[in-house]
Protein backbone atom coordinates (compact mmCIF):
# COMPACT_ATOMS: atom_id res chain seq x y z
CA UNK A 1 0.00 0.00 0.00
CA UNK A 2 1.26 3.65 -1.15
CA UNK A 3 1.92 5.77 1.86
CA UNK A 4 0.47 9.48 0.86
CA UNK A 5 3.40 10.95 2.76
CA UNK A 6 1.56 14.95 2.21
CA UNK A 7 -1.51 13.39 3.82
CA UNK A 8 0.22 11.89 6.90
CA UNK A 9 2.16 15.16 7.14
CA UNK A 10 -1.38 17.25 6.76
CA UNK A 11 -2.61 14.80 9.35
CA UNK A 12 0.30 15.29 11.92
CA UNK A 13 -0.07 18.82 11.49
CA UNK A 14 -3.65 19.33 12.40
CA UNK A 15 -3.04 16.56 15.10
CA UNK A 16 -0.06 19.24 16.44
CA UNK A 17 -2.41 22.04 15.63
CA UNK A 18 -5.24 20.44 18.15
CA UNK A 19 -2.88 19.76 20.80
CA UNK A 20 -1.17 23.04 20.46
CA UNK A 21 -4.95 25.17 20.69
CA UNK A 22 -6.22 22.45 23.21
CA UNK A 23 -3.02 23.55 25.47
CA UNK A 24 -4.13 27.23 25.21
CA UNK A 25 -7.25 26.77 26.17
CA UNK A 26 -5.60 24.85 29.33
CA UNK A 27 -3.33 27.52 30.29
CA UNK A 28 -5.76 30.19 29.80
CA UNK A 29 -7.75 28.76 32.34
CA UNK A 30 -4.99 27.44 34.50
CA UNK A 31 -5.51 30.01 37.07
CA UNK A 32 -6.62 30.75 40.90
CA UNK A 33 -9.54 30.14 42.26
CA UNK A 34 -11.68 32.72 42.13
CA UNK A 35 -12.62 33.21 45.92
CA UNK A 36 -13.19 36.97 47.21
CA UNK A 37 -11.66 37.12 50.66
CA UNK A 38 -13.05 40.89 50.60
CA UNK A 39 -10.08 43.34 52.07
CA UNK A 40 -9.00 43.28 55.79
CA UNK A 41 -9.96 46.01 57.80
CA UNK A 42 -6.83 47.55 59.39
CA UNK A 43 -5.56 46.49 62.95
CA UNK A 44 -5.30 48.67 65.60
CA UNK A 45 -1.23 48.09 66.31
CA UNK A 46 1.02 50.26 68.19
CA UNK A 47 3.86 49.51 65.96
CA UNK A 48 6.33 51.67 68.30
CA UNK A 49 5.55 50.06 70.84
CA UNK A 50 5.93 46.84 69.12
CA UNK A 51 9.12 47.99 67.97
CA UNK A 52 10.62 48.98 70.82
CA UNK A 53 9.56 45.80 72.89
CA UNK A 54 11.16 43.84 70.15
CA UNK A 55 14.58 46.03 70.75
CA UNK A 56 14.45 45.63 74.63
CA UNK A 57 14.04 41.63 73.81
CA UNK A 58 17.20 41.06 71.65
CA UNK A 59 19.20 43.39 73.75
CA UNK A 60 18.21 40.04 76.63
CA UNK A 61 20.65 37.32 75.57
CA UNK A 62 19.07 34.52 76.22
CA UNK A 63 21.24 31.79 74.62
CA UNK A 64 20.63 28.05 74.94
CA UNK A 65 23.18 25.45 74.87
CA UNK A 66 23.23 21.64 74.48
CA UNK A 67 25.35 21.71 77.91
CA UNK A 68 22.49 23.30 80.52
CA UNK A 69 25.18 23.87 82.71
CA UNK A 70 26.62 26.80 80.15
CA UNK A 71 23.13 28.25 80.19
CA UNK A 72 23.05 31.45 81.81
CA UNK A 73 19.52 31.40 83.54
CA UNK A 74 19.58 34.65 85.22
CA UNK A 75 18.88 36.05 81.57
CA UNK A 76 15.98 34.16 81.25
CA UNK A 77 14.79 35.48 84.51
CA UNK A 78 15.27 38.87 83.29
CA UNK A 79 13.41 38.26 80.21
CA UNK A 80 10.63 36.81 82.07
CA UNK A 81 10.85 40.13 83.93
CA UNK A 82 10.57 42.31 81.14
CA UNK A 83 7.52 40.59 79.69
CA UNK A 84 5.63 40.93 82.90
CA UNK A 85 6.78 45.08 82.86
CA UNK A 86 5.89 44.75 78.87
CA UNK A 87 2.44 43.22 78.85
CA UNK A 88 0.79 44.09 81.95
CA UNK A 89 -3.28 43.34 81.03
CA UNK A 90 -1.86 39.90 79.80
CA UNK A 91 -0.11 38.89 82.91
CA UNK A 92 -3.49 40.30 84.58
CA UNK A 93 -5.48 38.18 82.67
CA UNK A 94 -3.93 34.94 81.78
CA UNK A 95 -2.43 32.32 84.19
CA UNK A 96 1.05 31.31 83.74
CA UNK A 97 3.34 28.67 84.39
CA UNK A 98 7.20 28.35 84.38
CA UNK A 99 7.61 24.55 82.74
CA UNK A 100 11.16 22.85 83.03
CA UNK A 101 14.21 25.91 84.26
CA UNK A 102 12.22 28.57 82.11
CA UNK A 103 9.77 27.45 79.59
CA UNK A 104 6.49 29.62 80.08
CA UNK A 105 3.23 28.26 79.38
CA UNK A 106 0.10 30.79 79.28
CA UNK A 107 -3.40 30.07 79.44
CA UNK A 108 -6.29 32.68 77.99
CA UNK A 109 -9.24 30.86 79.19
CA UNK A 110 -12.16 31.56 76.87
CA UNK A 111 -15.81 31.51 76.85
CA UNK A 112 -16.61 27.58 75.71
CA UNK A 113 -14.91 25.09 77.47
CA UNK A 114 -16.15 22.32 74.93
CA UNK A 115 -14.31 23.65 72.47
CA UNK A 116 -10.53 22.12 71.91
CA UNK A 117 -8.30 25.37 72.24
CA UNK A 118 -5.55 26.84 69.83
CA UNK A 119 -1.79 27.49 70.88
CA UNK A 120 0.42 29.70 69.49
CA UNK A 121 4.31 28.50 69.83
CA UNK A 122 7.27 30.21 70.01
CA UNK A 123 10.74 30.19 71.88
CA UNK A 124 12.94 32.38 74.26
CA UNK A 125 15.95 31.26 73.41
CA UNK A 126 18.62 32.13 70.74
CA UNK A 127 22.06 30.68 69.30
CA UNK A 128 25.13 31.49 70.36
CA UNK A 129 27.55 34.19 68.29
CA UNK A 130 30.21 33.17 66.41
CA UNK A 131 33.30 33.29 68.36
CA UNK A 132 35.66 35.47 66.52
CA UNK A 133 32.73 37.22 64.77
CA UNK A 134 31.62 39.53 66.93
CA UNK A 135 32.93 42.84 65.86
CA UNK A 136 31.96 41.87 61.99
CA UNK A 137 28.38 42.94 63.08
CA UNK A 138 27.13 46.07 62.08
CA UNK A 139 25.64 46.81 64.93
CA UNK A 140 26.18 44.67 68.02
CA UNK A 141 24.17 41.55 68.65
CA UNK A 142 22.46 41.76 71.68
CA UNK A 143 21.94 45.86 70.62
CA UNK A 144 18.53 45.44 69.16
CA UNK A 145 19.72 48.48 67.69
CA UNK A 146 16.65 50.35 65.40
CA UNK A 147 18.53 52.27 62.70
CA UNK A 148 14.51 53.29 61.38
CA UNK A 149 15.05 50.43 58.53
CA UNK A 150 15.73 47.46 60.42
CA UNK A 151 15.86 46.23 63.71
CA UNK A 152 19.40 44.10 64.37
CA UNK A 153 20.59 41.89 66.92
CA UNK A 154 20.47 38.04 67.66
CA UNK A 155 17.09 36.97 67.72
CA UNK A 156 14.95 39.74 65.01
CA UNK A 157 14.11 36.52 62.75
CA UNK A 158 14.64 33.88 65.05
CA UNK A 159 12.60 34.25 66.37
CA UNK A 160 11.54 36.98 68.80
CA UNK A 161 9.68 38.95 66.20
CA UNK A 162 7.65 35.98 66.53
CA UNK A 163 7.62 35.81 69.93
CA UNK A 164 6.84 39.35 70.80
CA UNK A 165 4.83 39.48 67.90
CA UNK A 166 2.02 37.35 69.73
CA UNK A 167 2.62 38.86 73.01
CA UNK A 168 2.02 42.16 71.91
CA UNK A 169 -1.37 40.73 69.45
CA UNK A 170 -2.91 39.11 72.83
CA UNK A 171 -1.87 42.65 74.80
CA UNK A 172 -3.84 44.64 72.10
CA UNK A 173 -6.61 42.52 71.84
CA UNK A 174 -7.19 42.98 75.76
CA UNK A 175 -6.97 45.71 75.64
CA UNK A 176 -9.90 46.57 72.66
CA UNK A 177 -12.06 43.88 75.58
CA UNK A 178 -11.85 40.73 73.42
CA UNK A 179 -12.46 37.25 74.65
CA UNK A 180 -11.86 34.12 72.70
CA UNK A 181 -14.67 31.28 72.60
CA UNK A 182 -12.00 28.62 72.76
CA UNK A 183 -8.87 28.36 75.43
CA UNK A 184 -5.76 29.91 73.69
CA UNK A 185 -2.77 28.81 75.21
CA UNK A 186 0.59 30.46 74.38
CA UNK A 187 3.49 27.75 74.84
CA UNK A 188 7.40 29.69 74.62
CA UNK A 189 9.97 27.13 74.94
CA UNK A 190 13.72 27.14 76.58
CA UNK A 191 15.82 25.12 74.13
CA UNK A 192 14.61 25.28 70.89
CA UNK A 193 17.95 25.64 69.48
CA UNK A 194 19.41 22.67 71.46
CA UNK A 195 19.11 20.44 67.95
CA UNK A 196 17.11 17.22 68.64
CA UNK A 197 16.73 17.82 72.21
CA UNK A 198 15.60 14.35 74.23
CA UNK A 199 14.12 16.45 76.69
CA UNK A 200 12.76 20.13 76.66
CA UNK A 201 10.67 23.11 77.54
CA UNK A 202 8.62 22.20 74.31
CA UNK A 203 7.85 18.44 75.15
CA UNK A 204 7.69 18.96 79.20
CA UNK A 205 4.72 21.75 77.84
CA UNK A 206 3.09 18.94 75.56
CA UNK A 207 3.12 16.27 78.81
CA UNK A 208 1.84 18.72 80.85
CA UNK A 209 -1.41 19.52 78.89
CA UNK A 210 -1.69 16.09 77.69
CA UNK A 211 -1.73 15.23 81.49
CA UNK A 212 -4.33 17.35 81.97
CA UNK A 213 -6.54 15.77 78.85
CA UNK A 214 -6.13 18.88 76.88
CA UNK A 215 -6.08 18.23 73.01
CA UNK A 216 -5.53 21.24 70.88
CA UNK A 217 -7.21 21.99 67.61
CA UNK A 218 -4.57 23.67 66.25
CA UNK A 219 -1.08 25.93 66.67
CA UNK A 220 1.26 27.80 64.75
CA UNK A 221 4.83 28.14 65.25
CA UNK A 222 7.83 29.71 63.12
CA UNK A 223 8.86 28.36 59.81
CA UNK A 224 7.44 30.00 56.33
CA UNK A 225 7.79 33.52 56.12
CA UNK A 226 6.61 36.08 53.45
CA UNK A 227 9.19 35.95 50.26
CA UNK A 228 9.09 38.33 47.62
CA UNK A 229 9.66 37.19 44.04
CA UNK A 230 9.80 39.23 40.81
CA UNK A 231 10.31 37.36 37.97
CA UNK A 232 10.22 39.32 35.17
CA UNK A 233 8.11 37.89 32.40
CA UNK A 234 7.08 34.82 34.40
CA UNK A 235 6.04 35.65 38.18
CA UNK A 236 5.95 39.33 38.85
CA UNK A 237 5.53 41.36 42.20
CA UNK A 238 3.84 38.59 44.08
CA UNK A 239 4.77 36.89 47.68
CA UNK A 240 5.48 33.63 48.33
CA UNK A 241 3.80 32.62 51.50
CA UNK A 242 5.11 29.63 51.99
CA UNK A 243 3.16 27.40 55.37
CA UNK A 244 5.02 24.23 56.59
CA UNK A 245 2.69 21.67 57.17
CA UNK A 246 5.52 19.33 58.12
CA UNK A 247 9.33 19.24 59.14
CA UNK A 248 12.40 16.93 58.61
CA UNK A 249 13.54 14.65 60.86
CA UNK A 250 17.28 14.72 61.85
CA UNK A 251 20.29 12.15 62.44
CA UNK A 252 23.96 12.80 63.05
CA UNK A 253 25.45 9.45 63.02
CA UNK A 254 29.03 8.64 63.53
CA UNK A 255 30.69 5.94 61.51
CA UNK A 256 33.98 4.44 62.23
CA UNK A 257 36.88 2.21 61.37
CA UNK A 258 39.69 0.53 63.44
CA UNK A 259 43.20 0.01 62.17
CA UNK A 260 46.62 -1.16 63.37
CA UNK A 261 48.16 2.69 63.58
CA UNK A 262 51.96 3.42 64.40
CA UNK A 263 54.29 4.86 62.46
CA UNK A 264 53.57 7.27 59.40
CA UNK A 265 56.68 6.91 57.78
CA UNK A 266 55.00 3.06 56.95
CA UNK A 267 51.99 3.60 56.16
CA UNK A 268 49.59 0.59 54.70
CA UNK A 269 48.11 1.26 51.49
CA UNK A 270 45.25 2.58 52.62
CA UNK A 271 45.40 4.10 56.09
CA UNK A 272 41.58 3.80 58.06
CA UNK A 273 41.14 7.71 56.89
CA UNK A 274 41.62 5.86 53.66
CA UNK A 275 39.42 3.11 53.60
CA UNK A 276 36.63 5.62 55.07
CA UNK A 277 37.24 7.69 51.62
CA UNK A 278 35.23 4.49 50.03
CA UNK A 279 32.36 4.68 52.74
CA UNK A 280 32.17 8.43 52.40
CA UNK A 281 32.31 7.74 48.17
CA UNK A 282 29.27 5.08 49.01
CA UNK A 283 26.90 7.31 50.95
CA UNK A 284 27.17 10.18 48.71
CA UNK A 285 26.84 7.88 45.51
CA UNK A 286 24.24 5.89 46.22
CA UNK A 287 21.25 8.72 47.98
CA UNK A 288 18.07 8.28 49.13
CA UNK A 289 15.39 7.75 46.63
CA UNK A 290 13.45 10.67 46.04
CA UNK A 291 9.54 11.02 45.88
CA UNK A 292 7.50 14.07 45.09
CA UNK A 293 4.93 14.49 47.81
CA UNK A 294 1.79 15.70 47.69
CA UNK A 295 2.52 19.20 48.87
CA UNK A 296 5.40 19.78 45.75
CA UNK A 297 2.33 19.55 42.99
CA UNK A 298 -0.05 21.52 45.33
CA UNK A 299 3.21 24.66 45.88
CA UNK A 300 3.80 24.53 41.93
CA UNK A 301 0.44 24.81 41.03
CA UNK A 302 -0.13 27.56 43.39
CA UNK A 303 2.85 29.11 41.84
CA UNK A 304 2.11 27.78 38.02
CA UNK A 305 -1.51 29.38 38.02
CA UNK A 306 0.38 32.92 38.88
CA UNK A 307 2.80 32.53 36.11
CA UNK A 308 2.20 35.12 32.95
CA UNK A 309 0.42 33.44 30.39
CA UNK A 310 3.45 31.84 27.98
CA UNK A 311 4.49 30.38 31.37
CA UNK A 312 1.58 29.01 32.12
CA UNK A 313 1.61 26.66 28.59
CA UNK A 314 4.26 25.04 30.42
CA UNK A 315 2.83 24.65 34.24
CA UNK A 316 -0.96 23.94 33.54
CA UNK A 317 1.00 20.27 32.66
CA UNK A 318 2.37 19.83 35.95
CA UNK A 319 0.47 16.38 36.80
CA UNK A 320 2.40 15.67 33.50
CA UNK A 321 5.64 16.55 33.99
CA UNK A 322 6.20 14.89 37.45
CA UNK A 323 8.89 12.94 35.89
CA UNK A 324 10.98 15.88 34.48
CA UNK A 325 10.47 18.28 37.39
CA UNK A 326 11.74 15.58 40.01
CA UNK A 327 15.08 14.87 37.69
CA UNK A 328 15.68 18.55 37.65
CA UNK A 329 14.99 18.97 41.59
CA UNK A 330 17.33 16.11 42.19
CA UNK A 331 20.40 18.24 40.36
CA UNK A 332 19.63 21.24 42.62
CA UNK A 333 20.63 20.62 46.38
CA UNK A 334 18.05 23.39 48.11
CA UNK A 335 15.39 21.89 45.64
CA UNK A 336 16.56 18.58 46.28
CA UNK A 337 15.86 18.31 50.06
CA UNK A 338 12.56 18.71 49.19
CA UNK A 339 12.12 15.54 47.81
CA UNK A 340 14.44 13.30 49.50
CA UNK A 341 16.28 12.50 53.03
CA UNK A 342 19.66 14.52 52.15
CA UNK A 343 22.81 12.90 53.53
CA UNK A 344 25.75 15.09 54.92
CA UNK A 345 29.80 14.37 55.65
CA UNK A 346 30.24 17.06 57.83
CA UNK A 347 33.43 15.82 59.76
CA UNK A 348 36.40 13.59 59.87
CA UNK A 349 38.88 12.90 62.49
CA UNK A 350 41.94 10.33 62.66
CA UNK A 351 44.95 10.37 64.28
CA UNK A 352 46.00 13.42 66.63
CA UNK A 353 49.27 14.09 65.32
CA UNK A 354 50.35 14.21 61.13
CA UNK A 355 53.02 11.63 61.80
CA UNK A 356 50.69 9.30 63.44
CA UNK A 357 49.09 6.73 61.30
CA UNK A 358 45.59 6.42 63.10
CA UNK A 359 44.20 3.57 64.96
CA UNK A 360 41.15 5.26 64.58
CA UNK A 361 39.36 7.12 61.86
CA UNK A 362 35.64 8.64 61.86
CA UNK A 363 33.38 10.86 60.54
CA UNK A 364 29.96 12.11 61.14
CA UNK A 365 27.24 11.97 58.66
CA UNK A 366 23.74 14.31 59.35
CA UNK A 367 20.88 12.80 58.06
CA UNK A 368 17.20 15.12 57.12
CA UNK A 369 14.90 12.50 56.99
CA UNK A 370 11.64 13.16 54.59
CA UNK A 371 8.14 12.10 56.58
CA UNK A 372 8.06 8.49 56.55
CA UNK A 373 11.79 7.67 56.85
CA UNK A 374 13.22 6.18 60.14
CA UNK A 375 16.02 6.73 62.09
CA UNK A 376 15.94 2.84 61.36
CA UNK A 377 15.61 3.49 57.89
CA UNK A 378 18.79 5.46 58.05
CA UNK A 379 20.93 2.56 59.74
CA UNK A 380 19.79 0.43 56.80
CA UNK A 381 20.25 2.45 54.58
CA UNK A 382 24.10 2.87 55.84
CA UNK A 383 24.39 -0.72 56.02
CA UNK A 384 23.37 -1.42 52.36
CA UNK A 385 25.32 0.89 50.34
CA UNK A 386 28.39 0.87 52.37
CA UNK A 387 30.78 -2.14 50.91
CA UNK A 388 33.06 -1.83 53.96
CA UNK A 389 30.55 -3.67 56.64
CA UNK A 390 33.86 -3.37 59.26
CA UNK A 391 32.14 -0.31 60.09
CA UNK A 392 31.29 0.96 63.43
CA UNK A 393 28.09 2.92 63.47
CA UNK A 394 26.69 5.31 66.52
CA UNK A 395 23.55 7.43 66.80
CA UNK A 396 24.99 11.04 68.30
CA UNK A 397 21.62 12.63 68.22
CA UNK A 398 18.09 12.17 66.41
CA UNK A 399 14.65 13.08 66.40
CA UNK A 400 12.36 11.27 63.64
CA UNK A 401 10.47 13.22 60.87
CA UNK A 402 7.30 14.66 62.04
CA UNK A 403 3.66 13.94 59.94
CA UNK A 404 2.26 16.03 57.51
CA UNK A 405 -1.00 18.41 58.56
CA UNK A 406 -3.63 19.09 56.47
CA UNK A 407 -4.19 21.72 53.82
CA UNK A 408 -7.91 21.79 53.90
CA UNK A 409 -8.46 22.71 58.11
CA UNK A 410 -9.67 25.69 59.69
CA UNK A 411 -6.89 26.66 60.64
CA UNK A 412 -5.10 26.29 57.54
CA UNK A 413 -7.92 28.21 55.70
CA UNK A 414 -7.81 30.78 58.48
CA UNK A 415 -3.43 31.43 57.62
CA UNK A 416 -4.64 31.71 54.24
CA UNK A 417 -8.05 33.81 53.95
CA UNK A 418 -5.96 36.49 56.81
CA UNK A 419 -2.78 36.26 53.81
CA UNK A 420 -5.28 36.69 50.95
CA UNK A 421 -6.83 39.64 52.46
CA UNK A 422 -3.77 41.33 53.29
CA UNK A 423 -2.66 41.29 49.52
CA UNK A 424 -4.43 39.68 46.67
CA UNK A 425 -0.63 39.47 45.27
CA UNK A 426 -0.10 36.70 48.35
CA UNK A 427 0.47 32.83 47.03
CA UNK A 428 -0.09 30.52 50.02
CA UNK A 429 1.45 27.16 49.41
CA UNK A 430 2.27 23.95 51.63
CA UNK A 431 6.00 23.41 52.32
CA UNK A 432 8.46 21.35 54.44
CA UNK A 433 10.04 22.85 56.76
CA UNK A 434 13.82 21.73 56.56
CA UNK A 435 15.29 22.40 60.01
CA UNK A 436 13.66 21.55 63.20
CA UNK A 437 11.18 23.87 65.51
CA UNK A 438 9.46 23.07 68.72
CA UNK A 439 5.69 22.01 66.78
CA UNK A 440 7.10 18.61 66.67
CA UNK A 441 6.40 17.93 69.94
CA UNK A 442 3.22 18.75 70.07
CA UNK A 443 1.88 15.95 67.64
CA UNK A 444 0.69 13.45 70.61
CA UNK A 445 -1.77 16.50 71.27
CA UNK A 446 -2.63 18.43 68.24
CA UNK A 447 -2.76 17.53 64.25
CA UNK A 448 -3.05 20.52 63.08
CA UNK A 449 0.08 21.78 63.02
CA UNK A 450 1.79 24.84 61.02
CA UNK A 451 5.02 26.24 60.86
CA UNK A 452 4.67 30.54 59.76
CA UNK A 453 6.08 33.67 60.87
CA UNK A 454 4.01 36.70 59.04
CA UNK A 455 6.83 38.73 58.54
CA UNK A 456 8.19 40.27 54.95
CA UNK A 457 12.19 39.38 54.64
CA UNK A 458 13.91 38.90 51.30
CA UNK A 459 16.18 35.53 50.57
CA UNK A 460 19.41 37.62 51.68
CA UNK A 461 17.78 38.56 55.20
CA UNK A 462 16.89 35.16 55.93
CA UNK A 463 20.18 33.91 54.97
CA UNK A 464 21.42 35.59 58.31
CA UNK A 465 19.16 33.67 60.00
CA UNK A 466 22.10 32.14 63.11
CA UNK A 467 24.84 34.42 61.20
CA UNK A 468 26.13 37.84 61.09
CA UNK A 469 23.99 40.64 61.06
CA UNK A 470 20.53 38.97 61.51
CA UNK A 471 18.32 41.82 61.05
CA UNK A 472 14.52 42.45 60.80
CA UNK A 473 13.12 45.06 58.48
CA UNK A 474 11.20 47.64 60.55
CA UNK A 475 8.13 48.14 57.87
CA UNK A 476 7.18 43.67 58.60
CA UNK A 477 6.73 44.46 62.59
CA UNK A 478 3.30 46.16 62.25
CA UNK A 479 1.82 43.74 59.94
CA UNK A 480 2.74 40.75 61.44
CA UNK A 481 1.35 41.77 65.05
CA UNK A 482 -1.67 42.72 62.38
CA UNK A 483 -1.76 38.97 61.73
CA UNK A 484 -1.63 37.41 65.05
CA UNK A 485 -4.61 39.38 66.07
CA UNK A 486 -6.60 38.40 63.32
CA UNK A 487 -5.87 34.82 63.46
CA UNK A 488 -6.52 34.68 67.50
CA UNK A 489 -9.71 36.20 66.42
CA UNK A 490 -10.56 33.73 63.55
CA UNK A 491 -9.32 30.37 64.84
CA UNK A 492 -10.41 30.81 68.32
CA UNK A 493 -14.07 31.19 67.58
CA UNK A 494 -16.57 28.27 66.76
CA UNK A 495 -16.93 27.33 63.25
CA UNK A 496 -20.99 27.27 62.67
Amino acid sequence: MKINKKAVAVSAGAAAAAAAAVNAVRAYKFKPEKINYGKAEPENVDVQRAMDHLSEAISIPTVSYPEKEKVDFTQFDKFHAFLERAFPLLHKTLEKEIVEEASLLYHWKGTNSSLDPIALIAHQDVVPISEGTEGDWTHPPFSGYNDGEFIWGRGALDMKNHLMGVMEAVETLLEEGFTPERDVYLCFGQDEEVVANETGGAKSMMELLKSRGIHLDSLIDEGGAILPINIKGVLENKNLVGVGIAEKGYCDVEISLSAKGGHSSQPPKHTALGRLADVIKDLEDNQFSSELMPFIPELFSEIGRRCTYPVRLVTCNLNYMKPVIKAIMKQIPPAASLVRTTTGVTMAQGSPAANVLPQKASIIVNFRMMPGVTIDDVIKHIRKVVRNKDIEIEILKAKEASSFSPTDSDAFNAIRKICMQDDENNIVAPYLVMGGTDACNYEPVCENIYRYSPYKAGVDLLLCTHGTNERIPCESIGPGVAFFKRYIRQVSKEVR
